[in-house]
């Protein structure tokens, strides 16, 4: 992890093939996994969608209303993407960190492991079929080959590390010009074999002899310029800044403008150039607001949740629920959590005790300090049924 993060993250690609690795990715996906999701789940778009020749096809070719009990107009219908298949299209099954239970498990994993909301899509490719043309992607990518064989064209950026809005859309002709040269890296993924690309770097894949799956793991980055976003939202604090310019400017006149982004941009730099605890206990905040809304914790059990509810016993084990993002705070009035929509709310009486719960290990109600014994119970039930506690035993 530290030399992956010291020479490679967000700065060049790297293949890693089986060999150099220990074991595949069969316990996360496979061709029996994409079968069942289209067969048997419900999938609706846009956790499904089909392309061909690098363009999207009309999803009312591989969708269809579903019928008695079921009347939703786009499920994704199996014999029609059946037919898809075998015309040559591919498949992209979309937010598989939501929808296929090994992966929502490794999804919400790495998400916690690597500080970055994470996205999983999968790649079903027919024989001598090319799902996109060349292109970059505006967030990390780490290419898993499932099944099949899928040979990769890499080349330099034309837009190095672009921001979400940066799409290669608005770069179309540079990407082709780009593309059109030799490539920097030329690769046959195999299955179990990996390829990282950081984001801006253009790749485009042709499935070779068979049917072909992967995986792609996107790692969607907080970068710099997105705490610059966040600190310059404390510009609104400042009264001058918010303050409106003069009447009867003519402000698309660069000359009449200067002045007063100038004097702007002097009371900003006032304003951010050393960001304080304050502000950065803001910027804080945000980001983890951010992070919260972007990224999912480990998924629970709800009839499990009631089950321990109703056992619950001052023996009984208990855990934080992995991945969960909580903001705790303290003051006169007692301690506040809050979660991606919702706070809790408890009296300072209960700090000690909370500090335990949320700490990670494995605990029982009767370990929980400052607490009698009904206190314990009480605090534990409250956090179960909120789902920020999970039985010691749950995955």
């Amino acid at each position: 992890m530290e030399e992956f993060s010291d020479r490679y993250w967000s700065r060049e690609p790297l293949y890693s093939p089986a060999s150099q690795r220990r074991g595949d990715f069969a316990d996360l996906f496979s061709e029996a996994a994409a079968d069942e999701l289209v067969s048997r789940r419900g999938l609706r778009t846009p956790f499904a969608r089909m392309v061909k020749q690098g363009s999207e096809l009309n999803s009312v070719s591989y969708t269809r209303a579903g019928g008695v009990g079921a009347t939703i107009a786009d499920q994704v219908a199996d014999d029609k993407v059946l037919a898809q298949l075998a015309d040559g299209a591919s498949l992209v099954l979309q937010g598989l960190h939501r929808t296929w239970p090994p992966l929502i498990e490794f999804g919400s994993d790495l998400a916690a492991q690597l500080g970055h909301p994470v996205q999983i899509n999968a790649y079903v490719t027919p024989s001598q079929n090319q799902g996109f043309s060349a292109h970059y992607d505006t967030h990390d990518v780490f290419v898993l080959q499932i099944s099949g064989r899928k040979r990769w064209l890499i080349h330099r950026p034309v837009l190095i590390d672009p921001l979400p809005e940066q799409t290669w859309q608005q770069h179309r002709e540079a990407v082709m010009a780009r593309a059109a040269e030799a490539p920097l890296l030329e690769v046959t993924l195999e299955p179990g074999d990996a390829l990282y690309l950081p984001r801006g770097y253009l790749h485009s894949a042709t499935a070779l002899g068979e049917l072909s799956i992967h995986l792609t793991v996107g790692v969607h980055p907080i970068n710099r310029y997105s705490l610059i976003r966040q600190l310059l939202a404390s510009a609104a604090a400042e009264p001058e800044l918010r303050r409106s310019l003069p009447l009867g400017l003519d402000l698309a006149d660069p000359s009449v403008l200067a002045p007063e982004l100038r004097h702007a941009a002097r009371l900003l730099t006032n304003l951010v150039a050393e960001p304080d605890n304050v502000q950065v206990a803001a910027v804080a905040a945000r980001i983890g607001s951010e992070l919260t809304r972007t990224t999912r914790p480990a998924p629970i059990a709800p009839l499990q949740q009631l089950r321990s509810l109703a056992g619950l016993t001052a023996e009984t084990p208990v855990r934080v629920r992995r991945g969960l993002r909580i903001d705790v705070r303290e003051g006169a009035e007692g301690v506040r959590l809050q979660l991606l929509d919702r706070g809790i709310s408890l009296p300072q009486s209960m700090a000690a005790a909370l500090k335990l719960a949320l700490s990670g290990q494995v605990f029982t109600p009767a370990e929980l300090p400052g607490l009698d014994g009904g206190e314990q119970l009480d605090l534990v039930a409250r956090l179960l049924r909120e789902a920020v506690l999970v039985p010691a035993g749950s995955a």
